[in-house]
């Protein structure tokens, strides 16, 4: 079995706002997940969730007031400098740098306060600028006050891997990149990841955490609601899949040949049907439980009789988005319980 790089076990944590009006904010109620060794973990969850609560815990930033999280085998508040010798951990894209230098010159300066040796350091700085792909843009000697987010995003990357720390923490990695940085990013953590470090991100970007994560977990109201593999969490929330029809042919035929489907699977329609330049496309709805066989047999014969030219059969499912905005819409945020056919 896989050996746990991060555990978290019924994690608790209360901030108290307000000076005349004392009010407590259970921002952590009994969090507990398992990330394991060369695993990329997904955070997700709407803001106040307690995403970026529970990285806090992880990098020693914040203690809990209950519960016990363990990195790479050594208690967070007991152990907290063992953790640190062995966590990278990035919280901002552009916190923390000095902008007068240059993105060498930054390395550099982090590189001692780890307390990296000078010689050893710079053929380090060289070699996290080639993983990050900062020297190919030009930005290894460019103030960072010149860089573009992107470069800056990278830099961030390049110095959380300066210690070469066998766990990433990494809060929204991508956020506010432009396409192309973003998957340069995502590409870098992936390569990290079959290189047996463990990363765990949190991201409102639900096609970033479908592309990357191997593993997800979705919190609402401090609880998690849900976790698994993306594929796992589809199934689990959504027991359908659509199939769509593209079908070319007359447009006087095409109401009667939709009729027919429609009078055959009214209730399994999904979606809107649209006729345009002569062609119909509606779709389906199908059980995962259920073949598609005999759905997509009977089309195509209506279709050969009605003489459509049948374009394109495809099954749709849903995204990691259309999970998350399921469960969120699901859960109470107050006890942070699923409720209804999800929770099944």
């Amino acid at each position: 079995m896989a050996e746990a790089m991060i555990e978290a076990s019924n994690l608790v944590k209360r901030f108290v706002s307000g000076r005349i009006r004392r009010r407590v904010v259970e921002a952590l109620r009994g969090v507990s997940f398992r990330v394991y060794k060369g695993e990329i973990y997904s955070f997700l969850g709407p803001n106040g969730a307690g995403k970026t609560t529970t990285v806090r815990i992880l990098a020693t930033l914040l203690d809990p007031d209950g519960g016990e999280a363990r990195v790479a085998g050594f208690d967070v508040v007991k152990e907290r400098w063992e953790v640190r010798r062995r966590i990278g951990v990035m919280l901002s894209v552009e916190r923390g740098f000095y902008w007068k230098l240059t993105g060498r010159e930054n390395l550099y300066y982090f590189g001692r306060l780890y307390g990296i040796p000078s010689r050893e350091l710079k053929s380090r700085i060289e070699e996290v600028l080639d993983i990050v792909g900062l020297k190919d843009l030009g930005g290894a000697d460019k103030p960072f006050e010149e860089m573009s987010l992107g470069m800056k995003a990278r830099l961030g990357l390049a110095r959380v891997l300066l210690k070469d720390p066998e766990v990433l923490i990494l809060d929204e990695p991508t956020l506010g990149l432009d396409p192309a940085s973003a998957r340069t990013i995502r590409g870098v953590i992936k390569r990290l990841a079959s290189e047996g470090r463990t990363i765990f991100i949190t991201t409102h970007n639900m096609v970033e955490a479908e592309l990357v994560s191997d593993r997800a977990a979705i919190i609402v109201g401090g609880r998690i609601a849900m976790e698994g593999t993306p594929d796992e969490l589809k199934k689990r929330v959504f027991n359908s899949v659509n199939l769509e029809f593209k079908v070319r042919g007359d447009g006087q035929a095409a109401k009667k040949f939709f009729s027919k489907v429609r009078s055959e699977y009214a209730n399994r329609l999904v979606g809107g049907v649209t006729f345009s330049e002569g062609v119909l496309t509606f779709r389906i709805s199908v059980s995962r439980e259920e073949p598609a066989e005999p759905i997509i047999d009977y089309v195509t014969r209506l279709a050969y009789q009605y003489k459509f030219k049948v374009l394109e059969i495809k099954a749709l499912e849903p995204s990691l988005e259309d999970v998350f905005v399921a469960v969120s819409g699901s859960v109470d945020a107050q006890q942070g319980r699923v409720r209804g056919r999800i929770a099944r």
